[in-house]
């Protein structure tokens, strides 16, 4: 029975050794396609991917603009420390004065001699001539006491400047980390995209490019309309308006730099800023700052020269031209151009000019 049993068992176990190497090797087969029936991973939809590539081109342009708030900020920061150095070197400048004045009057009292006032008095051979020098050497002891209280003033306003200095300097390097992460955001976030597209077929690819292309030819209606028509810019609520209008116009087909402020590449709040600061008008840097920047105007009474902003984190924003368009700077795969308002969910309006 004993030997009966263990001739099962080895039976049974070479069954089961034999069960796991075949299951192995089919497995094998199935991930390398050695029996002929294994496939490649699917091919992304274009579909798929153009919905994928928008959604990380929004997310790095909200970084985009958390970034060009933060180097708002920073460069603020760095412009106040830069005064209060200044401040503080003048500071010191006044200090080593009322330095030197203490001690030429520290000098001078030394030398008098420090003979009790009124023993002088007795001993002196002149009394007048010794009242006349001690009204001289209360005026001394009253510049010195001025003295000692400048340099004491001054002290104490550099110990001021000292402290509000470092807090500008924790303020700017807090300010450089937020830079770093928001930078770390957009340059993964237009990586992940760029890896995206090139997993489409080549005649894909071109295909999503050909699709943008006529887009904006077909926005802009031709290559021609470089300057804005004096249609639109007669209908702008006012000169300043009109000339940013004519400025977006003219910028037309120029490139989608993150960061960029012109005059050659924009960002879509930097296009805004600089199309402004063409007609006179300073601008927030960006999209969240410069909805708050003029008087909100509902869409059913949108005005060439209106900016006009989109999603619900205000994170995108265009010069309206009239018509149920407006001209933007869209993102990496597009350069500036005119697009439908419909384009995006619109979030409110704002007339600054």
């Amino acid at each position: 029975m004993a030997a009966h049993r263990r001739s099962r068992q080895r039976w049974a176990g070479g069954t089961k050794a034999r069960t796991a190497a075949t299951v192995a090797l089919a497995g094998a087969a199935a991930a390398t396609g050695l029996d002929g029936s294994g496939h490649a991973a699917p091919q992304p939809a274009p579909d798929q991917v153009r919905a994928d590539v928008a959604r990380l081109y929004r997310e790095a342009e909200a970084a985009t603009e958390k970034y060009n708030g933060a180097k708002e900020k920073a460069e603020s920061a760095r412009q106040r420390l830069r005064a209060l150095q200044d401040e503080r070197a003048r500071r010191e400048e006044r200090l080593n004065s009322a330095r030197a004045e203490l001690g030429s009057v520290a000098a001078a009292q030394y030398r008098g001699g420090g003979l009790d006032p009124a023993l002088q008095l007795v001993l002196s051979e002149d009394p007048d001539g010794y009242l006349e020098g001690a009204a001289v050497a209360e005026r001394v002891g009253s510049r010195q006491r001025a003295a000692v209280g400048r340099v004491r003033a001054q002290l104490r306003e550099i110990e001021r400047l000292r402290g509000a200095a470092r807090i500008e300097v924790n303020s700017l390097t807090s300010r450089r980390a937020e830079l770093k992460r928001h930078e770390e955001t957009i340059t993964g976030r237009l990586s992940t995209a760029r890896r995206l597209l090139s997993r489409l077929p080549s005649g894909h690819r071109a295909g999503l490019a050909d699709s943008t292309d006529r887009a904006a030819r077909s926005s802009t209606g031709s290559r021609d309309g470089l300057t804005a028509p004096g249609s639109v810019t007669s209908l702008a609520p006012g000169p300043r308006a009109a000339r940013a209008v004519s400025y977006a116009y003219q910028k037309l087909g120029s490139p989608y730099v993150w960061g960029a402020t012109g005059p050659d590449a924009f960002d879509c709040s930097g296009l805004v800023q600089a199309a402004y600061r063409s007609a006179g008008v300073s601008l927030p840097r960006t999209t969240y700052a410069q909805i708050g920047a003029g008087r909100r105007v509902p869409r059913s009474e949108l005005l060439p020269g209106d900016l006009v902003f989109f999603y619900s984190g205000i994170s995108h924003v265009g010069i309206y031209v009239g018509g149920g368009r407006m001209i933007h700077a869209p993102n990496p795969s597009a350069p500036v151009r005119l697009a439908p308002l419909d384009e995006m969910p619109f979030a409110g309006a704002t007339r600054v000019g």
